[in-house]
């Protein structure tokens, strides 16, 4: 057994199992040789090749990682009887590669030429080209495609015009057509076609000819692909005359001569054959013969007889299949003996078409002709010589005998190709030495007498069953603990010619079934959101919302969730509320309160109204009366009694009960544990307010007064006490408690309302009134006031009598509209929405008069009078459709700043009594004596505004420390003159020709007293004899011009703050617009406020709020766009006020407002971009293309906010990833236990990717990485613990043996990774631990049965029999061999057979039979071949097959002979006159016989083949023949002409046809 394994193989790995040992023998490329024994375990260096072999007991293994820097041979020495196998596999280089050639020399030297590259077969052993069969011995190597490029392309020099007008003549010829040969005529006579292919070619200065493009051979016509052949009459039968009778008297034979004669008169053939004449017949000669009369007419002699089969020795094609040979091929050998060949085929002429075809050999009957001959080629010394018979006997014996003593045979067959399922096995074929039997070179044989490819089918068998694996898919999570799964099932393969399979059970595959699901990607989740179920709807039908809980957790790889605080979580939050997808509500009655008593005594009656509603799905409400069942007259009219009348001539003697009510508005704006408040009014508080309310009442005994709530009596429970003392206590108020509640004291009534204030700053209505959440959510006012209005008329005006008295019976709603308003204002002095908001979403322990932590600039509670809302809303139901959205804002903020001012007064009169020493609760102020709850407030606000305090330099007095705030009004510009304006902030101003000043007035007041400054447009106002500013902080302006339009900014400053507020001066035409130019970066605040022009970047889930404050006369019409198309109406808020809420990345862009009025328009933008800080990213990509192109060796690890963990082997490297994202991409800075790195390391993929490259560097400290947006920055850790692999050889294999001398135990060799066994490539890089191997089970054996080898077999052939010798012994422990009885060893085993039938194939031998006749084709002078038949029979003559003899020498089955036939040769004769006598046309021919050498005849062709048959036709007078047509060769004739060059030679033969017509 051999292995050659060649120069630079890789990954060698080979195991012979079996007694037998392995050695080496290598070469190297300058072909030193040498030996290798291989005799022990142990890694060396062979020919610098590392190489590591174990020598085991039962097996041995060699790996060699490579590249092998020499030619190794692994041979293998036999040591026993038993078989060896050998088991290798290894990487071959491949030694032969194409190699692209630089570009050949340009093809001209200027005006433009062309070049080409070739591809050479290039040795990268030996650095050197060879032949091109090298490289096609790679399927993989494939040669590359000539390239073409221009060249030279500059012009040639204007002074060699040659050159120019030449390109190609004077460097290569033009190119040109070139063509294939004809193929063969479709038909062979009668008419048929031809084609050929004709290509451009162009030939280069070496003479290489090589195809280039067809444009370049268009300067001539392309030659014809097809033209007609055979144009020619079919040949036909042409008897010739009888020759005479074959006997001068009586009957006889005669002959005649039958030829097939062709369109030229000549034979030939092609004729068929079953219309061909006969040749004889018979004759009588009327002359009597005198001799017996011949039975049998008389054979004719030559010549007639000779002369008429010798025309039909040639075999022609007919209509039957028969044999036709082609013409023999020119003989092997150019002196001496050698051989020729030829093509037989079985062919058949098809009638119909007259055209040929091919059949299958075993078509045609009879004998088929012979495809091979000897032939001779003269004495190869040169000389002409003549050999006496004797000597040609000897000579060509000496031939014969060399012939015959080397041929090929089969010697079996190779391996099977398959183990099972049907495989093939090719049959051998060596060349033998006949007489010796061995084996010599193929050179020694004659290669055409090679056998043909024998194959044979083999292990048909089929295949055990087996497990079929398919591929696993891929995981099903990204992290925690993810599954594969593959498919496996039992297979059987039946045939591998068919590819038949079939599926089995699983129990007929034996071996253990592959794992059907393995675990994947086993490392922590990141943490992240998991939410709970939604909770029900918070309302049955309509609009109603859902919420749940969101926890953060963290799958860990032991499949169990971790809760963490919601800060380890640092993805956004998702939502944890949504709407519900509730029906529509049913229709319902709702119903007013009723009116009072239609009498002041007496009896009478009360009403009430009603209306219809229904509430949508969506939220909103449709009122129709026909939705409802009609109601009861019953149920909206009910009587009612008073006291009796008194008759007027009765003098009073009692008064009738009296509460003493107070009418007043009260909104609370701050948290606050309890508020006093005294019946009559309203009062819209804030959730989980604790309320006292008190009934006083005069001439009624307060312990009789009872209470009522939504005409519901009420009654004492935890929630609301009801006093003896006419009060009732409600403990922090809820929901439920909103509603109207009515003192009653005897005959008379009062009510207070209570309603709550929601988050959104919307009264929160009571469950069972009347809900106009509608009215908060339409998009403009005047459909809002529009809806009141409708109500108000229907519901709120009892009857004419209260219109008379001009009282609004139930202006709730009204107060509801209103109160939203003044809550949702933004001009409050040094105050905003934000602060109220803050505010109400902190929960807060301590009572409001607690919290001193700030100072507000508002009151707890806001106050106003019950009557100044009925003015305000008499005033808008007044007012026409299109002026209530101004009159609105207008009123509200007049409201603002009346109850600001008074909250202002009352606070510095109860400070100035309390510097005074009285006790405000004794004072008789009776506003502050019924109202308490905002006496309560304005103690609390005094007293923190004690610390720190600053003296009145007026009265005295320390007052409290303030933030500006200027005072809004809302009074329109006065008029005073026609040439003075005056106007208070908040107000645009109209300039007119006629305008000579205008005076802007600024009040503000603060705690020090700020300071006013005025800015136009932004920028500081420049103070000068026109722009004055007065003593008063106004800003005055004389004789205006039109660069003074713009917007003016009162700044009003001190130390706790600032408050700015603008007014507008304007010319009546083209508006203007409020911009700014700063950049506004938000990254925490829930809501962003700018003007118009600035930037903003903000984080998502952000309210972004764009004022477009605009002036104008006429007033001007907003529009908004985003990236200058049109916003909905619904997108947008009036006043100029953009919203766009909870902001995500699609809402990034340009929106510009346009300002637009009859005189012009102007438009200005603001940028938005969408902030999004460093999240984590749960995988990523440019890590998974490192790691592919560093290798499997590369350990990685994903950075996390918790710190991720990684185990690493000293000395090896790492690649960290960073997985982050945002907006815009952040920048990532990577710190190792919280510095700057400082150890060896390469930052990849733009940063995101840090490669340790030593991580011995690292031996403590935590990884990590840094990701900083503008939105925020975000730090993901990791850590790398290093250790160490090692050798580990505790364990022990099984015992060589079980008993006896030479058992031995040798230590499992394990790689180990802190005690964990791993794979042993970990501990490649470790040197091994010296094994010593450890005596075992040595103790003596039990007895068994030892046999010795078989005797030779008595007969070698037809059955024989062997013997041996069966002993009982027993193996001691020293390893002596002691002899037992058998009885000892039968008690164990068996006694093993000790004789065995041997050699029972029958004998067989050769036989040959006798040489035939020597008459087989002609091999030289005198020289033939002759046959016989060798088979294999037995000794009985039973034959049998061949292959039964193959071990015996086969007998020669033919021979060379001497024959007088062969002694033939070629004889010509002289050429006939040229058929031309000039051109290139003209051609002779001359007859070429064989003949007999003796006697000097001609004879069949074939038997003179063995020689080169001289030639029978040539070309003659090659010359040119003067005053022919001629015609141009080059394409630039016209050119030559032009330029009168035709005189000079050169041009005159390539120029001829242009020339000559000059």
């Amino acid at each position: 057994m051999v292995v050659a394994i060649p120069y630079g193989s890789r990954q060698i790995r080979l195991m012979l199992k079996g007694p037998d040992h392995l050695y080496l023998e290598t070469k190297t490329l300058q072909g030193v040789k040498s030996e290798n024994s291989l005799s022990s375990t142990g890694s060396f260096l062979v020919e610098n090749s590392s190489i590591s072999f174990q020598k085991l007991p039962d097996k041995e293994i060699l790996r060699i990682p490579g590249p092998l820097t020499a030619d190794f041979t692994i041979k293998i020495r036999y040591a026993g009887a038993a078989d060896s196998s050998v088991q290798f596999i290894f990487y071959q280089p491949i030694v032969h590669r194409w190699r692209e050639t630089d570009f050949f020399p340009c093809s001209a030297s200027c005006g433009g030429g062309y070049q080409l590259t070739s591809a050479e077969c290039f040795d990268l052993r030996s650095s050197r080209v060879v032949a091109d069969q090298y490289c096609h011995y790679y399927p993989e190597n494939i040669k590359p495609k000539p390239k073409l490029q221009e060249c030279n392309l500059d012009p040639c020099p204007a002074s060699d015009g040659y050159k120019q007008i030449m390109p190609y003549d004077l460097y290569h010829p033009l190119p040109r057509w070139e063509s294939t040969p004809w193929t063969a005529c479709s038909s062979s006579c009668g008419g048929g076609i031809q084609s050929r292919s004709v290509s451009c070619v162009e030939e280069d200065m070496q003479g290489h000819i090589s195809p280039v493009e067809e444009w370049k051979c268009m300067y001539t016509p392309k030659m014809p692909v097809v033209q007609p052949c055979n144009i020619f009459d079919c040949p036909k039968w042409l008897a010739q005359e009888w020759s005479p009778c074959t006997v001068t008297c009586g009957q006889g034979l005669r002959y005649r001569v039958v030829l097939c004669i062709d369109h030229r008169g000549m034979h030939t053939g092609g004729c068929t054959p079953k219309t061909k004449p006969h040749i004889k017949e018979e004759c009588i000669v009327p002359t009597p013969c005198y001799k017996p009369k011949e039975k049998l007419p008389v054979e004719a002699k030559l010549p007639w007889y000779k002369q008429a089969q010798e025309l039909e020795e040639g075999a022609m094609v007919s209509e039957e299949p028969s044999f036709i040979p082609e013409a023999w091929s020119t003989c092997s050998v150019t002196c001496g003996v050698g051989s020729q060949v030829r093509l037989v085929k079985c062919q058949v002429l098809l009638s119909f078409s007259q055209s040929v075809a091919d059949l299958p050999i075993d078509e045609c009957e009879g004998p088929k002709p012979v495809s091979q001959r000897a032939c001779y080629s003269g004495p190869c010394n040169g000389e002409a010589t003549e050999y006496t018979p004797e000597e040609s006997e000897l000579l060509y014996g000496s031939l014969q005998e060399f012939d015959e003593l080397y041929d090929w045979e089969y010697e079996g067959f190779t391996e099977c190709s398959e183990s099972c399922g049907g495989g093939v096995q090719e049959a051998v074929v060596t060349c033998l030495n006949k007489q010796t039997r061995e084996t010599v070179d193929e050179t020694l044989c004659v290669t055409s007498r090679r056998p043909p490819q024998l194959l044979k089918a083999c292990s048909l068998d089929p295949c055990p069953p087996r497990w079929e694996i398919g591929k696993w898919s891929t995981c099903s999570l990204t992290c925690g603990v993810g599954l594969q799964t593959r498919d496996v099932f039992c297979s059987h393969l039946l045939s591998r010619e068919t590819n038949e399979t079939i599926v089995l059970a699983d129990e007929l595959c034996y071996t253990p079934k592959p794992s059907l699901v393995q675990a994947c990607n086993r490392f922590d989740c990141p943490p992240s959101w998991y939410p709970t179920e939604w909770q029900e709807c918070s309302q049955t039908c309509g609009s109603g919302v859902q919420k749940r809980d969101m926890l953060c957790k963290q799958h860990l790889v032991d499949g169990s969730l971790l809760e963490l605080p919601e800060t380890f979580c640092s993805t956004p939050r998702p939502v944890t509320q949504q709407v519900c997808k509730n029906e529509d509500c049913p229709s319902e009655w709702l119903l007013s309160d009723w009116t009072q008593c239609s009498v002041s005594c007496g009896e009478g009656t009360q009403s009430r109204n009603a209306i219809c509603r229904k509430m949508l799905k969506t939220g909103h409400f449709v009122i129709n009366s026909s939705l409802c069942p009609p109601l009861p007259f019953s149920s909206l009219t009910r009587p009612c009694a008073l006291d009796t009348c008194t008759r007027h001539n009765r003098p009073v003697h009692k008064q009738s009960p009296h509460i003493m009510a107070i009418k007043k508005v009260y909104i609370q704006t701050r948290k606050q544990k309890k508020l006093h408040f005294v019946v009559g009014g309203y009062a819209y508080l804030l959730p989980k307010t604790s309320v006292n309310l008190r009934c006083p009442t005069r001439r009624f005994r307060k312990s009789m007064i009872t209470w009522e709530k939504d005409d519901k009596r009420l009654i004492s429970s935890a929630h609301i006490t009801i006093t003896p003392y006419g009060l009732i206590k409600i403990n922090r108020l809820k929901p439920s408690d909103t509603g109207t509640y009515t003192c009653t004291a005897g005959p008379v009534q009062e009510h207070f309302v209570i309603k709550l204030i929601g988050s959104n700053k919307i009264i929160a209505r009571q469950p069972a009134s009347i809900r106009e959440e509608e009215t908060m959510r339409k998009p403009s006012l005047n459909e809002a006031l529009r809806t009141e209005e409708k109500h108000v008329n229907r519901i709120l005006f009892n009857g004419s009598k209260a219109e008379k008295r001009g009282h609004l019976v139930d202006p709730s709603r009204w107060y509801d509209y209103i109160v939203s308003r003044l809550i949702q204002y933004r001009g409050w002095p040094g105050e905003n929405l934000a602060s109220w908001e803050a505010q109400e979403s902190t929960e807060r322990n301590a009572s409001s008069e607690e919290d001193q932590s700030r100072e507000y600039s508002l009151p707890f509670t806001m106050i106003t009078e019950q009557k100044r809302l009925d003015d305000i809303i008499s005033n808008l139901s007044q007012q026409p459709e299109e002026l209530k959205d101004v009159y609105t804002e207008q009123l509200v903020v007049q409201l603002a700043q009346e109850v600001f001012k008074s909250h202002l007064e009352h606070q510095e009169s109860v400070i100035r009594a309390s510097r005074k020493g009285l006790d405000t609760t004794s004072m008789e102020h009776p506003v502050h004596r019924h109202v308490s709850g905002f006496t309560s407030s304005l103690r609390t606000s005094s007293a923190e505004a004690f610390l720190p305090t600053s003296v009145d330099p007026v009265n005295g007095l320390r007052r409290p420390h303030r933030k500006p705030a200027i005072l809004r009004k809302i009074s329109a510009a006065q008029q005073l003159s026609a040439s003075e304006v005056v106007t208070h902030l908040g107000q645009t101003v109209v300039l007119a020709s006629g305008t000579l000043s205008v005076l802007l007035h600024c009040e503000a007041v603060g705690n020090p007293k700020p300071t006013i400054s005025w800015a136009k447009n932004g920028e500081e106002v420049e103070y000068n004899e026109r722009m004055l500013l007065q003593p008063d902080d106004s800003l005055q302006i004389l004789e205006p011009v039109e660069a003074d339009v713009g917007f003016y900014a009162c700044n009003a400053s001190n130390a706790l703050g600032s408050d700015s507020v603008s007014i507008a001066v304007t010319l009546a035409g083209k508006p203007l617009i409020k911009a700014s130019r700063a950049t506004v970066i938000n990254t925490e605040s829930p809501a962003v406020t700018v003007d118009i022009g600035s930037t903003v970047k903000t984080i998502q889930r952000v309210n972004v709020t764009i004022s477009c404050q605009v002036a104008g006369v006429p007033e001007a019409e907003v529009t908004w766009f985003k990236n200058k198309v049109k916003l909905s109406f619904a997108h947008h808020l009036h006043d100029g006020l953009l919203l766009i809420p909870n902001v995500s990345l699609s809402d990034q862009g340009l929106y510009s407002c346009k300002a637009a009025n009859l005189r012009g328009e102007v438009t200005e933008s603001s940028q938005l971009l969408v902030l999004e800080p460093p999240r984590p990213l749960p995988y990523l990509k440019d890590l998974t293309a490192v790691l592919s192109s560093a290798g499997t060796s590369a350990h990685s690890v994903l950075t996390s906010s918790s710190g991720t963990n990684m185990t690493i082997s000293p000395g090896s490297s790492a690649l960290i990833g960073c997985a982050v994202d945002g907006h815009p991409t952040p920048n990532i800075t990577w710190l190792y236990s919280g510095k700057p790195l400082s150890l060896q390391h390469r930052l990849l993929a733009a940063g995101r990717i840090l490669q340790i490259l030593n991580v011995s560097d690292a031996p403590d400290g935590e990884f990590s990485c840094l990701a900083q947006n503008e939105a925020g920055l975000l730090t993901q850790k990791a850590s790398l613990a290093i250790q160490e692999y090692q050798w580990s050889a505790d364990k022990l294999m099984a015992c060589s043996a079980s008993c006896g001398h030479k058992g031995v135990q040798l230590p499992q060799l394990m790689c180990l990774l802190d005690g964990a066994e791993v794979n042993i490539s970990y501990c490649k890089e470790k040197p091994k631990p010296a094994l010593q191997p450890i005596a075992c089970n040595r103790r003596d054996c039990p007895s068994r049965w030892m046999v010795t080898s078989w005797s030779p077999c008595t007969r070698s052939c037809g059955g024989g029999i062997q013997i041996r010798r069966v002993t009982c012994q027993r193996l001691t422990v020293k390893g002596n061999s002691v002899p037992m009885s058998n009885e000892a060893c039968a008690q164990v085993s068996k006694r093993p057979v000790d004789t065995q039938n041997c050699n029972r194939q029958p004998c067989v031998e050769w036989v040959a039979s006798s040489w035939g006749q020597c008459n087989g084709p002609c091999i030289g002078p005198r020289l033939a071949v002759q046959h016989r038949q060798v088979f294999c029979q037995t000794k009985d003559g039973i034959s049998v097959s061949s292959d039964q003899c193959s071990s015996l020498p086969r007998p020669l089955s033919t021979q060379n002979c001497w024959t007088d036939l062969c002694g033939v040769h070629w004889r010509v004769s002289l050429w006939t006159v040229c058929t031309a006598t000039c051109g290139n046309y003209g051609f002779q021919s001359r007859r070429v016989d064989c003949v007999h050498i003796r006697t000097n005849k001609p004879v069949m062709e074939h038997h003179c083949s063995w020689r080169p048959r001289p030639a029978n036709w040539q070309r003659c007078n090659i010359t040119p023949c003067e005053n022919v047509e001629c015609r141009d060769t080059t394409r630039y004739c016209e050119k030559v002409k032009q330029l009168k060059l035709c005189q000079l030679t050169q041009f005159k033969s390539r120029c001829c046809g242009t020339c000559g017509k000059a």
